[in-house]
């Protein structure tokens, strides 16, 4: 099994904000124009906005996460950059194939994304909680 550790969390946030910059960019310009000519494209479109924001924000926590890893290596930080990787799968990732096939019945993965960035969150706090007190 994969171990979530400093360098595999840097890892994974390097391809994640990848991802996150060239699927924008499809976004953008061939996806954009090829929903306008769909039916719900305004609101397929709008998913994958969502979709966009939320994978960029978390690439970002990722990133953040792999520092505090680097530093303090502990089982909330591990939770954390683990909770990233999934959320960002399945809340974006939901999104993103939803987008592309118009398949609703796809939201039922999105809360189970959004649980996992939550859970993320959570263990960030905790992560700072269960630190020694700094000199």
């Amino acid at each position: 099994m994969w171990e979530m550790t400093s360098r595999s969390s840097l890892f994974a946030s390097g391809v994640f904000g990848f991802l996150f910059v060239a699927l924008g960019a499809f976004g953008e310009h061939a996806l954009a124009s090829w929903l306008q000519h769909v039916p719900d494209g305004v609101k397929r479109l709008e998913w994958w906005h969502t979709a966009a924001a939320y994978h960029g924000i978390h690439s970002l926590a990722l990133a953040f996460t792999a520092n505090v890893l680097a530093r303090h290596r502990t089982a909330a930080a591990t939770v954390a950059a683990a909770g990233y990787c999934i959320g960002i799968v399945l809340f974006s990732g939901s999104l993103y194939a939803m987008a592309l096939t118009g398949i609703r019945a796809l939201a039922i993965v999105t809360p189970l994304g959004g649980i996992a960035l939550l859970t993320a969150w959570g263990a960030i706090i905790a992560a700072a909680i269960s630190r020694p007190k700094e000199e």
